[in-house]
């Protein structure tokens, strides 16, 4: 059975346990005054799994995640062809440094 709680003009708090189809409280149990039922947030706690989008499983999501998958895997493996051709283009650059020539002097010296 559900707990409603109920405050009385005076400012008297309390709780009835009552079917739903009960006749409503009218009255202060205390003082016998006109009551109101208050209404409080209920405490709900999402325990386990289920609750976000990545818990269900439908042939969609797992299709998207497997495209996503495959588009990460050709990114990275762009990524790693580019820095290996970076290195290698490195190795094989010819040393561009300027090197010392030597002439040899004219015979008209």
């Amino acid at each position: 059975m559900p707990t409603y709680e109920y405050r009385c003009d005076k400012g008297h708090d309390f709780e009835v346990m009552k079917r739903m189809s009960d006749d409503p409280v009218l009255e202060c149990e205390v003082c016998g005054a006109p009551v109101r039922r208050v209404f409080s947030p209920v405490a709900v706690h999402f325990k386990g799994t289920g609750f976000y989008s990545t818990d269900y499983g439908s042939k969609n999501r797992a299709r998207e995640l497997k495209e996503k998958d495959a588009a990460e895997a050709k990114v990275k493996k762009a990524k790693d062809d580019s820095s290996s051709s970076d290195s290698s283009e490195k190795k094989k650059k010819p040393d561009t440094t300027p090197a010392k020539t030597e002439t040899k002097a004219s015979a008209a010296d």
